[in-house]
């Protein structure tokens, strides 16, 4: 067991790395299990496509309506108080859904309006949470730290949580989210247990107003070149990784005829593919440079909408997606990893919410190209928009990215 802990979480990086890498991977498990049991609740009070899509919306929505604001909280505050207290009343939500459902006493407005306040929890919690790990650990360590993350999400939140929720589901409506509720408040027990550094500067930050913080950090990251290039790079290849991910559940069905098996063997593949990555990024963080993957695997994914447009059977595809999940976590380490170690602390919160808007931006406008071009030019034409546009965009940044992948924190880059 010692050398379990070990290898997952080693002692060089602290018991306050231990402590927080253990409150991702429980959250994981209850945000894995209402991954399948929330749009199993919305189908079960309703039969409209519209509602169904709108409760996906609605928990997305709050990152363009929130972030700056969480991010200026997380830089303001206690971030340790602030994502109990966030994910605390993120309890109190499941909860009360919990009692309704139980009770029998569940609708669907209720249920939207559930998944809407769930939403704003999870910004405040997901923004304040991604703040913490440049605390605890050198940056020679930020690597292997997300890495842990990253395997968590993908073990608990994409392999194990979704099948547990469709079964507890099958169960009992209410099963799920007494489950997801357990995860969460044992989440919060286990972060109360951090101990954080003071935060810098956090008596001049607290005396500014809100407006001039959002200021601030938005004038902070136009004026460093790679962070800002960065946040491009992750809003264009999110919008156009999303666009054929909207109408992959069609593509596979019509235009490879996998059947429903098939579809699942797709995302299960992609989330195998990341787990795989978790056991040797280690390795390729040890003997490439951060530029060299970024290069690689920017350059994997125009490849792959390339593959998925010209994909020939399922069984293609499947390798396809495998491969997907194998460089999507690599870039997703590297990625978060390079932006922590060039942004200064007090920055954190603001311009991690940046990037949070940037993904969640970006796949909330390529989820509605990728539907409009599937319908007016064929179910392959997402595939090609993603090609040529991530095409595109490599080649623009390719120069840029050795920069992006050494930046380290200026607290005034124009200087």
């Amino acid at each position: 067991m010692n050398r379990l802990v070990e290898a997952v979480a080693p002692a060089r990086m602290g018991v306050g790395f231990r402590w927080l890498v253990s409150a991702a991977w429980t959250s994981n498990i209850g945000d894995g299990i209402a991954l399948a049991a929330g749009p199993l609740l919305v189908a079960s009070q309703t039969d409209s496509a519209f509602l169904v899509a709108l409760a996906a919306m609605l928990q997305r929505l709050p990152w363009l309506v929130f972030g700056l604001w969480a991010g200026v909280l997380a830089d303001r505050l206690d971030r340790r108080r602030l994502m109990i207290v966030a994910n605390l009343l993120r309890a109190a939500v499941v909860g009360a859904l919990t009692v309704v459902i139980a009770t029998g006493h569940v609708n669907i407005t209720l249920v939207l309006a559930a998944m809407l306040l769930m939403g704003v929890a999870e910004v405040f919690a997901d923004t304040t949470s991604q703040t913490l790990l440049p605390m605890l650990v050198r940056p020679a360590d930020l690597g292997t730290g997300n890495a842990r993350f990253q395997a968590g999400f993908l073990t608990a939140n994409q392999l194990v949580g979704p099948p547990v929720g469709a079964f507890l589901f099958a169960a009992g409506m209410a099963w799920p989210f007494v489950v997801q509720l357990v995860s969460v408040l044992l989440a919060v027990l286990l972060v109360s247990r951090i101990v954080l550094p003071a935060l810098p500067d956090a008596g001049q930050v607290a005396g500014a107003r809100v407006r001039d913080d959002i200021t601030e950090g938005l004038r902070w990251i136009w004026r460093n070149p790679p962070v800002r290039t960065l946040a491009l790079v992750v809003l264009v290849f999110n919008l156009t990784w999303a666009a054929p991910w909207a109408i992959l559940v069609v593509y596979s069905l019509d235009h490879l005829h996998m059947g429903p098996v098939g579809y699942g063997l797709l995302t299960t593949a992609s989330a195998v593919g990341g787990l795989l990555a978790t056991f040797f990024y280690g390795r390729l963080e040890r003997r490439f440079s951060m530029a060299t993957l970024m290069k690689v695997c920017l350059s994997l994914e125009v490849v792959f909408h390339l593959a998925l447009a010209l994909a020939p059977s399922g069984w293609a595809a499947i390798v396809i997606m495998f491969v997907f999940g194998v460089y999507a976590f690599v870039w997703g380490t590297v990625a978060n990893t390079v932006r922590q170690r060039a942004v200064p602390t007090r920055f954190q919160g603001r311009v991690g919410s940046v990037y949070m808007m940037c993904v969640f931006g970006g796949i909330v406008a390529g989820n509605a190209i990728g539907g409009v071009l599937a319908e007016q030019f064929g179910l392959t034409a997402p595939m090609w928009f993603g090609f040529v546009g991530a095409g595109i965009t490599l080649l623009l940044v390719w120069k840029q990215l050795a920069h992006i992948a050494h930046a380290r924190p200026t607290d005034d880059p124009a200087a």
